[in-house]
């Protein structure tokens, strides 16, 4: 893993395989999704009722098996969302910010025609106290719809490093129109620092020996600022690059693990060869930033380099959705060959 310089190569299918020395190759014939995409995980309906009533829980922590556990009781007074029939399918649920991707949600069962339902049920989330600390819980009510459009009926956020621990009791709270910490407090999750650069074949002379026999396209990750601080002293990144369509294992270049800083400098270069100029209108380059971890690794946002037009190769497809900033940067490279175009762009839910 080496910080200075990567190098892949990629074949399309409608090209000869031409082998280059120390390169892996690929084939991009077969089109794949980007696998564990983070979907909204705020999706649902929240105007269709205000909120109102109360919920009673009590949060425990665990030391014997580093366990945070939040003891949903009942709720009280909700409102109702189905006037016609009056009623409501009511359940809980929560997230750790600010990231809620990372440690994802819990929820409770759904109590059915019930303003006041009762749960008695306990959300554990495996955490270390001191990760935990710096987190806050988000605590929401929703009604289940069977169609999959749930209703928003009332929240409440509870900042954990200000908790009272030694009260481990039941206490009744009352429930919030949604927060904006909740709306907003996890969007920015930092900036990337890079140069990209398009080589096209021959352009650097017929007698060059560093002459490509096909395109190259070179992906400068120089830092990243602003990383979301999942511990106290920081977090441990790294980034993970793809050509899309290809997410095969040839494909995946990464970083090297930057410790203990949320203002990681990568200064590493990925050489991706194979390239012909046409296919840079369906290809597609990822660049993903991780928390690494001894057991699983956490996403903590991306980018992705293209035109953005949904397909690719003729193929309609979910990752061709760069951003008007993240094309623009892909177009420049495009128009401007041989030569480096600097950029700093936002990292993104993917």
């Amino acid at each position: 893993e080496s910080d200075t310089a990567s190098e892949i190569s990629f074949q399309f299918n409608k090209h000869k395989k031409t082998p280059s020395i120390g390169s892996h190759s690929s084939d991009m014939a077969s089109v794949s999704s980007v696998s564990g995409s983070v979907l909204s995980v705020y999706s649902g309906d929240f105007g269709s009722v205000d909120a109102q009533g109360t919920v009673e829980f009590a949060l425990d922590y665990d030391e014997k098996n580093r366990e945070f556990q939040v003891h949903v009781s009942q709720c009280k007074d909700l409102a109702v969302v189905d006037e016609k029939k009056g009623r409501s399918d009511p359940y809980v649920k929560t997230y750790l910010l600010p990231d809620k991707a990372r440690m994802g949600k819990r929820k409770t069962s759904v109590k059915k025609r019930t303003v006041n339902p009762i749960y008695n049920e306990v959300l554990r989330y495996k955490i270390e106290k001191m990760v935990l600390l710096i987190q806050k819980l988000n605590l929401s009510v929703w009604h289940n719809d069977p169609l999959g459009r749930n209703s928003f009926l009332g929240e409440i956020e509870v900042d954990l490093a200000s908790w009272d621990w030694s009260n481990r009791k039941l206490n009744w709270y009352p429930l919030k129109p949604r927060s904006l910490s909740a709306v907003n407090g996890v969007d920015h999750r930092g900036v990337m620092n890079l140069s990209i650069k398009y080589v096209p074949p021959g352009s650097l002379g017929k007698m060059s020996p560093k002459n490509p026999p096909s395109g190259e396209v070179h992906i400068w990750v120089k830092d990243v600022k602003d990383l979301l601080q999942l511990r106290p002293y920081g977090v441990d990144s790294f980034v993970k690059c793809y050509v899309l369509p290809d997410t095969s294992k040839k494909s995946y270049q990464k970083t090297r693990v930057i410790k203990r800083d949320t203002n990681p400098v990568f200064n590493h270069t990925i050489v991706y060869d194979g390239f012909h100029t046409e296919d840079l209108k369906d290809a597609c380059v990822e660049l993903t930033v991780w928390d690494h971890e001894k057991l699983t690794n956490h996403f903590l946002g991306g980018i992705r380099l293209g035109l953005g037009t949904g397909l690719s190769y003729g193929i309609s497809v979910d990752w061709m959705d760069s951003t008007q900033e993240e094309v623009a940067f892909w177009q420049e490279m495009m128009s401007a060959s041989n030569e480096w175009i600097e950029g700093l762009l936002p990292l993104r839910s993917l």
